[in-house]
């Protein structure tokens, strides 16, 4: 751990804090809602995604045994407003298949199972990639891991922290090895630099008001 990336990040960290205030994330009542948004939300914004969850919810399939029985075009229709609705349906229930198989649908053996083994299986899932499963573990099972998207490696770039350039990996990093492994905090964090990254540090940034001062 770096005393000086400690010291940069904790006052990017309070920047933000001290101009948004705390921004209460994930959107979502249980852990079956998270995760299903966290897939839904690939490759779209939120707004749609809520359309979705709220057909589902509509229909009840909030839920991951009756979303599995369920017809594959069925779904199809109920999440299309997130766009991508065929690839999606395939990824919702390949999640859904590999939390039965591998632990029985029982969320306290999959929580029972140490970060880095637990990460690994979630990406070994066909269409969940990396920051699809950081936020499953972040939000959705309150583990302490640092969700990287295209607003942090924005942010920080423009910091000077990392390359415009950098992997996802590379990014993470710089927060996991230098800030305490606090999932409230991570939570916080990212949610904090999604705010800051839509109302100023755009791709032609509004620096006016900024509380990240790039």
């Amino acid at each position: 751990m770096s005393q000086r990336l400690t010291k940069i990040l904790m006052e990017l960290y309070q920047q933000m804090f001290n101009r948004f205030g705390p921004q209460h994330w994930w959107p979502g009542q249980t852990k079956t809602e998270i995760i299903f948004g966290a897939i839904l939300t690939q490759n779209t914004n939120w707004g749609n995604v809520e359309k979705a969850l709220a057909n589902l919810r509509r229909e009840g399939l909030l839920n991951f045994a009756r979303l599995r029985e369920t017809p594959d075009s069925e779904v199809a229709a109920m999440i299309r407003p997130s766009g991508y609705f065929n690839m999606k349906t395939r990824r919702l229930k390949n999640f859904i298949e590999f939390f039965y198989q591998e632990y029985g649908g029982s969320w306290r053996r999959m929580n029972a199972q140490p970060l880095k083994i637990l990460r690994e299986r979630i990406l070994s899932v066909n269409g969940i990639g990396p920051e699809t499963a950081d936020s499953i573990l972040l939000y959705a099972m309150d583990r302490p891991i640092f969700v990287v998207d295209a607003y942090t490696k924005r942010i920080l770039s423009r910091k000077g922290l990392v390359a415009p350039d950098a992997d996802y990996n590379t990014v993470q990093r710089l927060f996991m090895e230098n800030l305490p492994a606090d999932a409230v905090l991570f939570n916080e964090y990212h949610a904090l630099i999604v705010r800051a990254a839509k109302e100023h540090c755009r791709t032609r940034p509004v620096c006016d008001g900024c509380p990240v001062k790039c």
